[in-house]
């Protein structure tokens, strides 16, 4: 009886080695031979999307987890407005506003923050912005802002959803009381 198990644990640590071997071998093949199509103007295939997508939106939840969102006031939303305005809307585009057409190219397509952002946490959101994304053409605005910056056009973001193209507008215009409803 020992005998068969044994066998039966070596027939398993052998197909087991024998699949990763194989996982190894396919995946440096299409590394090295371009198979992958890398272009901006072909999406990825389903399952390659669904992964990248999951990993993505798991990392920043994983890593946003113990980020502690400030109060936004009305002062935050109104500055991180005219940031959003400045740096943001080009890709993402704002309430009556689409995003630029060059942003059209990029792929993954950056998302129309106002239709999405309800499914992200104002931390996960603040991470996002701070971080960037790789290979997305979301930039990592750390290096460049401070979290105070970052936190004021989280506050604006998280206030995307429902505003009106007019209020939207406002921001633009450095009124400081687009704020309010």
């Amino acid at each position: 009886m020992k005998s068969n198990k044994k066998h039966l644990s070596s027939g398993i640590a052998i197909g087991v080695v024998g699949t990763l071997v194989a996982s190894a071998v396919v995946g440096v093949t299409i590394v090295y031979t371009g198979a992958y199509n890398v272009a901006a103007t072909e999406d990825h295939q389903p399952l390659a999307r669904w992964a990248l997508e999951t990993t993505m939106k798991t990392s920043v939840a994983d890593r946003a987890s113990s980020i502690e969102p400030p109060e936004f006031s009305v002062q935050m939303i109104s500055s991180g407005g005219r940031e959003y305005q400045a740096m943001c809307q080009h890709c993402h585009g704002g309430p009556g506003v689409e995003k630029s057409e060059w942003a059209r190219g990029i792929l993954p397509q950056p998302p129309h923050l106002p239709d999405v952002v309800t499914e992200w946490q104002a931390r996960e959101v603040f991470w996002l912005v701070k971080h960037g994304v790789r290979m997305s053409a979301m930039p990592a605005f750390g290096p460049t802002h401070d979290d105070e910056q970052i936190w004021a056009l989280t506050a604006f973001v998280m206030q995307l959803p429902g505003m009106t193209a007019q209020r939207y507008a406002e921001f633009g215009q450095g009124n400081s009381a687009a704020g309010h409803h």
